[in-house]
C-alpha cells in the first residue's frame, strides 16, 4: 500500500521545459469553477487582492491504486503532501498577503470534497474537470493511462492577471514555503 503522505527519496525532479513561460501577465479567463465550498468561483473576478492557485495533477485516496508508473513521472507524486503544506502554512500565507488560496485539479468536485475533508483543508479546491481553465491559459499537461492531467504549477493572481508563476514545482511538500517566501518579499 502506498503512503500518500510520504514522498519516496528517489522521485525524479521535473525540468523546466518552458511550458509556462507565456503565463506571466496573462488575464485570467472569465470562467466559473465548482469548489469544494459548494459554490461557483468566478476566476476572472477575484479582484485586486492576491490569490494563490496551486495546480496539481491528482490526489490519491488511501487504499486506491495510483496510475501505473506514477512515481516515475517527474512532478506527478506529492499532491497530498503539497496540500498539507498549504494547509499548514495557510495562516502565514494569508498574513503575507494571499487573500485567497485555492487548489485546482481536473478531478471532480465530489472527489475533491473527500480530499478536503480528510486533510482538513482550510481553503477550497477548484474542479476544472472539463479542462476549460487549463486550455484557456495553455497550462502544461501530461498523459497517464487515459487521463490528461495538469503538471504541478502555482499561479499568483492580482487584478485578474497572473503576476507570478512557480514552475516546475519541486519538492511539492515544501512548495508552500517557497510561495510564502515570495509573498513576504512583496510586502
Amino acid at each position: 500500500m502506498v503512503d500518500l503522505n510520504a514522498l519516496p527519496a528517489d522521485l525524479p525532479i521535473p525540468k523546466d521545459d518552458g511550458a509556462a513561460d507565456h503565463l506571466v501577465g496573462m488575464r485570467i479567463p472569465a470562467l466559473d469553477l465548482a469548489s469544494t465550498g459548494g459554490q461557483q468561483v468566478a476566476l476572472g473576478s477575484l479582484g485586486a487582492e492576491r490569490t494563490v492557485i496551486y495546480v496539481y495533477p491528482l490526489t490519491g485516496r488511501p487504499g486506491e491504486d495510483l496510475p501505473v508508473g506514477w512515481d516515475d513521472i517527474p512532478g506527478a507524486r506529492g499532491c497530498t503532501p503539497e496540500a498539507c503544506s498549504f494547509r499548514d502554512h495557510f495562516a502565514e500565507l494569508r498574513d503575507a498577503g494571499a487573500h485567497r488560496v485555492f487548489g485546482l485539479s481536473r478531478q471532480t468536485t465530489e472527489y475533491q470534497s473527500e480530499v478536503a475533508q480528510r486533510l482538513h483543508l482550510p481553503f477550497e479546491l477548484l474542479s476544472d474537470a472539463e479542462g476549460h481553465f487549463g486550455e484557456a491559459l495553455g497550462l502544461p499537461v501530461f498523459h497517464v493511462d487515459t487521463l490528461t492531467l495538469y503538471r504541478r504549477i502555482t499561479l499568483i493572481l492580482r487584478n485578474s492577471q497572473i503576476e507570478k508563476v512557480f514552475y516546475p514545482v519541486f519538492p511539492p511538500d515544501r512548495h508552500a514555503e517557497e510561495v510564502l517566501a515570495w509573498l513576504q518579499t512583496q510586502q
